[in-house]
């Protein structure tokens, strides 16, 4: 399970957020936060990997940059080619986009379902598209956009991800902790791909 940052959504700091995610058993985490300037966002980024690190979590940083790391997650729009990076994600939305990929590690696709971060963005694939998308990816895909309950955890496993990612669901909870581990648990009764299982 991949948690997706937002600063704005976040009930409480966004480094407490995550310390809360992680201690839930989230081992994958993307930074967005994307207009922050550089210098803020590097320290940002720093922070977060120190709340990884005693877990062997992963951080992944939204764009082109890694903030001095070595994982990115990029746009669909670009760039092409992707960076030489060990570990590389991209978002997808269609089978055009898939078609695009090249030396890319995942993809996420979205949005599974409709979403309070995103109302009105879609439309929603529901898990029959998803299922459709991901048999057209050559890389694992992981389902993101309202993947908000273990059901729904539940149903974009059987539609064939390796994972899923969270971001509002998280950001917005009284309890990240439990919500993660809820999110995890469903996801390690269903996973196809332990990599990815959080």
């Amino acid at each position: 399970m991949v948690v997706v940052t937002d600063r704005r959504q976040a009930r409480q700091p966004l480094p407490e957020v995550i310390g809360a995610a992680v201690a839930g058993g989230a081992r994958w985490v993307l930074l967005r936060e994307r207009d922050l300037p550089r210098a803020e966002r590097l320290a940002l980024a720093r922070r977060l990997r120190e709340l990884l690190a005693p877990v062997g979590g992963t951080l992944l940083v939204a764009g082109p940059d890694p903030l001095d790391g070595d994982a990115v997650h990029l746009a669909a729009a670009g760039p092409y080619p992707p960076p030489a990076l060990p570990l590389v994600g991209r978002s997808c939305h269609d089978e055009a986009e898939l078609r695009r990929l090249s030396t890319e590690d995942y993809v996420t696709l979205s949005p599974v379902f409709p979403t309070l971060s995103k109302p009105g963005y879609g439309p929603p694939l529901e898990p029959a598209g998803l299922a459709r998308l991901v048999t057209r990816t050559p890389v694992p895909a992981l389902a993101l956009g309202g993947v908000d309950t273990p059901e729904r955890v539940a149903a974009c496993h059987a539609a064939g991800v390796a994972g899923v990612a969270v971001m509002g669901a998280v950001m917005r909870a009284d309890d990240p902790a439990g919500l993660v581990r809820s999110l995890v648990a469903a996801v390690a009764e269903t996973t196809v791909d332990g990599r990815w299982a959080g």
